[in-house]
C-alpha cells in the first residue's frame, strides 16, 4: 500500500483494509490534534488508488471491510466518491462494508440523495468527531461548527440509514468548563441519536495550540477525578432508546463497554466506585492514543 504521512483509523476498523484516498484533513484546525498538522490536504491520484486496489485484491481477500482514510474523505466531490466506491465494488467484490471519517461541515454539504447513493455502493458507517456539545468549547478548539450543526449532520447520517459513530473527548473543556461540557455533551448525543459513542480522554500533544496553552497556564486538564466526573455526567445526561457506549480506548483511565439505557445504573455505580478509589484505574504508562 502507498501510505503517506500519519494514517489513522478508528479502533473498530483494526481488521479493515485501510485504503488511503486522501492525504491529511480538509479542516486541520482543531487545537488539540497533531495528526495532520504539517500536511496539505489533497486527493491521491487515480493511478495510486488503483495500485492500492491491486494490492488489496491480491493480498487482502480475508478482510471483508474497507476503511477510507485520511481525515475527511466526504469532502471529495460526489463523482470522485462514486468512482472510488465503484472501483472497490469491482476490484474487491467480497467487501461487505465501507466506512470513513466525516466532519459535520462536509456531511452537510452532501444531500440525502448523495448519501443514499453512497450507501447503495457500500458505505455503511460514518465516524464523526463531536468532541463536545458545549458551544464555547467547540469554538475554543476551532472545531468549525456549533452543536446545532453537529446535531443536524448526525441526524442526516441517521436519516439515510447509515451507522453513525460519534467520538467525544473527556477533558477537552479544561477545568473551568468541565461540568458544562459534560452535561451539554450528553444532551447533544441525546439529540443526535447515534448508534455508537466512543469516549477518549484528551492527551496533550506537543506542537498543538492546546499544548502551548497548557504550557502557558492558559489551559488546565482536569485530574483523574475530574475526568471521571465528566464521564459520569455524560452517561447520566444521555437519553436515547438504544446506544452502544464505549469508553474502552487506550487513553481512558476506566474502561467501559455498555449499552444505554440498559446498563446505565451499573455503569454509573462503577464510575462512582472509581471516583471513591474502590476500583483501580489504568496506570499512566499503559495509556496511549
Amino acid at each position: 500500500m502507498n501510505y503517506e504521512g500519519n494514517v489513522i483509523r478508528p479502533p473498530s476498523e483494526s481488521d479493515s483494509i485501510i485504503l488511503q484516498v486522501t492525504v491529511g484533513c480538509s479542516h486541520n484546525k482543531c487545537s488539540f490534534c497533531a495528526t495532520y498538522r504539517d500536511q496539505m490536504f489533497r486527493l491521491k491520484d487515480d493511478r495510486t488508488i488503483e495500485d492500492d486496489l491491486d494490492f488489496a485484491a491480491r493480498y487482502c481477500k480475508r478482510q471483508k471491510r474497507v476503511f477510507l482514510a485520511d481525515g475527511d474523505v466526504l469532502s471529495l466531490p460526489q463523482r470522485k466518491l462514486v468512482w472510488i466506491f465503484e472501483r472497490i465494488k469491482t476490484r474487491l467484490p467480497w467487501v461487505n462494508r465501507i466506512a470513513l471519517y466525516g466532519n459535520a461541515k462536509n456531511i452537510l454539504r452532501k444531500s440525502e440523495d448523495e448519501l443514499r447513493q453512497l450507501k447503495g455502493l457500500g458505505l455503511a458507517r460514518v465516524y464523526m468527531g463531536l468532541e463536545s456539545g458545549h458551544p464555547p468549547t467547540l469554538a475554543a478548539i476551532n472545531k468549525g461548527v456549533d452543536p446545532a450543526k453537529m446535531i443536524e449532520a448526525g441526524r442526516l447520517i441517521r436519516t439515510t440509514g447509515l451507522f453513525l459513530s460519534v467520538t467525544v473527548l473527556l477533558g477537552i473543556a479544561g477545568i473551568n468548563n468541565s461540568v458544562a461540557h459534560a452535561r451539554a455533551t450528553g444532551r447533544v448525543i441525546s439529540e443526535m441519536k447515534p448508534n455508537q459513542v466512543g469516549v477518549l480522554t484528551l492527551m496533550l500533544l506537543p506542537g498543538t495550540p492546546l499544548y502551548k496553552m497548557a504550557e502557558n497556564k492558559e489551559f488546565a486538564l482536569p485530574d483523574q477525578t475530574g475526568l471521571l466526573k465528566e464521564l459520569h455526567s455524560i452517561v447520566k445526561n444521555i437519553e436515547v432508546e438504544r446506544l452502544q457506549f464505549q469508553a474502552n480506548h487506550a487513553s481512558n483511565y476506566l474502561p467501559i463497554n455498555c449499552r444505554l439505557p440498559k446498563d446505565r445504573f451499573s455503569v454509573l455505580a462503577a464510575i462512582e466506585k472509581a471516583i471513591n478509589g474502590e476500583i483501580a484505574l489504568k496506570p499512566e504508562y499503559l495509556r496511549a492514543l
